[in-house]
């Protein structure tokens, strides 16, 4: 039989890197496709010089080309956390827009099943707790977060019309808080700046008074629940997270105890539009997809903190 043929778009950022890594695994042909403004190169070295893997420079807001059959596209471009579409709004409403309408008319010229990373985002600061996928949200438009939220809501609704108006197969992960190796030190995000700040002996900053939850999911349990949904007949989006939640106040504690840090915690102002609560009903995963996470936050964030201690000693690894 010939080997599945899968496109990875943001390839070589921290969830799209795992990504190439289980479909390799699987017995895929993988091409990993990243214009490098967030992705970064060392996720996927080690990669390089594998038959089964191709790494294609491009920006996908421009027409997307790819020679051959395509079995898989899976959409994972774009800025990901609040420090870069702070930093990149334009950027990131271009690919979630342009850049979904690009990979979508791939995926149905070439006849491929097309899987979009959505975001618990599209909830915004959410009025229901747990979040569940029939949730519409509340989102502020004009927000400094809307860059990303209504890039990525504008993208189900492109996805969806794709499904019902050209027969596309289609799938929505809606993927919730999630850490692991990889994740940039500087991308902002909540846990790697807990962890380089404990290694570094800085202050851990909380905003606001900590009140605030979020639930964490390790990056093996994602994609494990992603692969799941790409091979599933499930068109509807789907949560994908750790329904685990946590304060941030308790996680900055909990992160002190185990990287054995002195730091303190110090408190500033709650950023825009930054939601009080997160948490996702994963009934559906569970139901459809027979998918819960196996990995124990503590031990997910010991793994975190190895590869970011690597990062300090210049000492990496591929995972």
């Amino acid at each position: 039989m010939t080997r599945p043929r899968t496109l990875i778009t943001g390839g070589a950022g921290f969830i799209g890197s795992h990504l190439c890594d289980r479909f390799l695994a699987e017995g895929h042909e993988v091409i990993c496709m990243d214009n490098l403004i967030t992705g970064n190169p060392d996720n996927i070295a080690h990669l390089i010089g594998n038959d089964d893997f191709k790494f294609i420079h491009h920006d996908v807001t421009n027409f997307i080309y790819v020679a051959g059959e395509l079995d898989y596209v899976l959409h994972f471009a774009s800025p990901a956390s609040p420090i870069d579409y702070l930093e990149l709004p334009i950027q990131t409403l271009k690919v979630g827009a342009l850049g979904t309408h690009k990979a979508l008319g791939l995926a149905k010229s070439k006849g491929s099943r097309f899987l979009l990373a959505s975001t618990s985002e599209v909830y915004g600061d959410p009025l229901t707790h747990p979040q569940d996928e029939t949730y519409w949200g509340n989102v502020n438009p004009i927000g400094v977060r809307g860059v990303y939220d209504e890039a990525k809501r504008f993208a189900e609704s492109l996805t969806m019309a794709y499904h019902r108006y050209h027969g596309v197969e289609t799938r929505i992960v809606r993927i919730f808080n999630t850490y692991g190796p990889r994740m940039r030190k500087s991308d902002g995000r909540v846990v790697s700046n807990f962890i380089n700040q404990a290694l570094d002996g800085d202050p851990l900053t909380v905003y606001g008074d900590g009140s605030q939850t979020r639930s964490f999911q390790y990056v093996d349990d994602l994609i494990e629940g992603i692969y799941r949904l790409l091979l599933s007949d499930e068109a509807e989006p789907v949560n994908i997270g750790n329904p685990d939640e946590t304060t941030i106040l308790e996680f900055a504690r909990e992160i002190k105890e185990l990287t054995d840090s002195a730091s303190e915690i110090v408190f500033e102002p709650l950023p825009e539009d930054d939601p009080k609560i997160r948490q996702p009903n994963i009934a559906r995963a569970k139901a459809l997809l027979d998918w819960e996470p196996t990995i124990e936050r503590r031990e997910g964030i010991r793994r975190t903190t190895e590869y970011f201690r690597s990062l300090h000693t210049g000492v990496t690894s591929g995972d």
